[in-house]
């Protein structure tokens, strides 16, 4: 792969995950519940997710979910209902689950935050249809693609699991901040509503080739 090439994607990583989606948010509630430690773990969930959707991606079968509306709505709506279901969860959360030591929190064992993290990227079709589009912008034909493929894997992993790792850190930082239960009540429920908010976005992706107008 040419370096412009590989720079070009680079920088396209960090505008990619810098936009807030259903992972920011996840990464930033995880940071204020858990503390950074342990809520780092939803980050790496999130990145096996992003793994197995680029996999994806290069075996072909992202052409077959991009073409197929009952795959694509399956996945969609599994999706939906699992950002609701976060959403009606953090807003219900008691102030007390909020309250940690040292950054970091009593619960919140890692297997079931990677597990979340994984389902949350997982879940979303919008991003393989994404992937499919973007990807075969930076791969050379003349060259091995499994080497390309596995480079711009390793780059965009890297760059989101900084980019995840800032929005955790922010959070758990902030958490620190804010004791009162009215406080932490707040955040809470502002959480559940982003929630809420990604599913409706992620509700109203359509198939490419079948966008509302406008969309």
């Amino acid at each position: 792969m040419l370096l412009d090439t590989w720079i070009s994607f680079f920088v396209a990583c960090w505008i990619i995950s810098l936009s807030p989606g259903a992972g920011a948010i996840a990464s930033m509630s995880s940071g204020l519940n858990y503390g950074f430690r342990r809520g780092y773990w939803n980050a790496i969930g999130l990145q096996l997710a992003l793994a197995l959707q680029i996999g994806i991606v290069a075996t072909g079968l992202g052409a077959v979910l991009a073409t197929s509306e009952l795959a694509f709505s399956v996945i969609k709506w599994f999706g939906v209902a699992y950002l609701v279901y976060l959403g009606w969860k953090q807003w219900v959360a008691p102030p007390a689950a909020m309250a940690v030591e040292s950054g970091d929190a009593a619960h919140g064992r890692p297997w079931p935050l990677v597990m979340r993290g994984f389902v949350v990227n997982a879940s979303n079709p919008k991003a393989i249809v994404f992937i499919l589009a973007v990807l075969p912008q930076f791969l050379d034909p003349a060259r091995p693609l499994l080497a390309q493929y596995l480079i711009l894997a390793a780059t965009m992993i890297a760059v989101d699991l900084i980019v995840m790792a800032g929005y955790t850190g922010l959070a758990a930082r902030v958490l620190r901040l804010l004791r009162a239960p009215h406080q932490q009540r707040l955040l809470n429920r502002t959480f559940g509503g982003l929630f809420a908010a990604a599913a409706l976005l992620l509700a109203t992706v359509r198939r490419a080739g079948h966008a509302t107008p406008g969309a």
